[in-house]
């Protein structure tokens, strides 16, 4: 029996612990101080873009590849487990392309997709309009991509429903506990420690002596309600542009952000309410009927980016290979949570 600890019940914790509870040989525990979602998953809009991102080669590429495949067949699988609905978008993400925009880059990666036996679309304007009567397209507009296996998921309920299935599969969780790295590595209950605390990862690989620098970079969203159903009701893809997305929910609702706000010289970050009014506008010029919207409400958080290095962090920690870091995936948390399950299982039973 392999004991296994682990700090953090995000969308990476709770699909690391989901995925290991598949193994009878591992004996899992997942110790966080708040409630899981609480971070920057339960702030997250949840829109996996996989496909139409141009990341096509090497590790990159792979670990999306390999989380949009899972999603397909993870999302019945845990709703079937749970009796949990977990709101999942297959209608994939419409990109609409201002002026300025180089076609020839996606003409290129539409290709490149092909060969990866993925599907992406170039539309003209006046196919973006059929689609979608309800969006404005000025004359900033001159063409949009359609990625249709690209999806939206809700971040918060998908790991509400991992944190279920794990439990089925005899995973212990401790909420409301705040532990070191240290202090577990040291207590010989564990044989193997997984840091997957996001923003704490920092604090928990210092207690180890060995920093694993990750910073804040905070999002803010807004949940609005329409007064008429959002657009084409046989066609509700996450509509993106610039970096605003408009994600359709149920029940006339949508979410729509999100803002991209560092620190200053390193300390903590106000929300700029600015900034937030800037992606609102931005949203009601591509969707007028969002400006009488009711906003039912406002929220940021704060993802978590290594600093001076790539996102995300998967591998053990330097000079200890019973601690394996899995976080700083900064926007790609919820996109890249299953491959990276999947990465840590590999390290751990290799």
């Amino acid at each position: 029996m392999v004991r296994i600890a682990i700090i953090g019940c995000g969308i990476v914790g709770a699909s690391i612990a989901f995925e290991l509870s598949k193994f009878p040989e591992l004996k899992v525990t997942v110790f966080d101080k708040h409630w899981p979602a609480q971070g920057s998953t339960g702030a997250a809009l949840g829109v996996l873009m996989g496909v139409i991102s141009h990341k096509t080669k090497g590790r990159n590429w792979q670990l999306r590849e390999t989380s949009l495949q899972h999603y397909e067949t993870l999302i019945p699988e845990l709703e079937t487990a749970t009796g949990r609905k977990i709101p999942f978008n297959k209608q994939g993400i419409l990109m609409l392309c201002s002026e300025g925009e180089d076609l020839t880059k996606w003409e290129k990666l539409i290709a490149t997709r092909k060969s990866q036996g993925w599907q992406l679309e170039l539309w003209n304007v006046e196919r973006v309009r059929e689609f979608c009567p309800h969006l404005d397209l000025n004359n900033n507009i001159i063409a949009a991509i359609y990625s249709p296996q690209d999806r939206q998921i809700d971040p918060t309920a998908l790991t509400l429903a991992l944190v279920d299935a794990a439990k089925q599969n005899g995973v212990i969780f401790e909420f409301g506990v705040e532990v070191e790295g240290s202090a577990i590595a040291a207590s010989g209950e564990f044989d193997r420690l997984i840091v997957s605390a996001g923003l704490g990862s920092a604090a928990v690989t210092a207690s180890l002596n060995q920093l694993v620098d990750i910073r804040p970079v905070l999002g803010q969203a807004l949940h609005l309600r329409l007064k008429h159903p959002l657009g084409n009701p046989d066609f509700a893809p996450v509509i993106t542009c610039d970096d605003v997305h408009i994600v359709p929910l149920a029940n006339q609702e949508c979410w729509v952000g999100a803002t991209v706000e560092f620190p200053e010289s390193g300390g903590e970050i106000q929300a700029n309410t600015d900034m937030l009014e800037e992606v609102m506008a931005r949203a009601i010029a591509l969707y007028p009927a969002l400006a009488e919207a009711e906003i039912l409400k406002k929220w940021s958080g704060l993802r978590p980016r290594p600093e001076g290095r790539p996102a995300p962090i998967i591998e053990t920690l330097p000079g200890d290979s019973k601690v394996f870091i899995a976080s700083g995936h900064y926007r790609n948390g919820v996109l890249l949570a299953p491959a990276t399950a999947r990465s840590i299982r590999e390290m751990i039973l290799q």
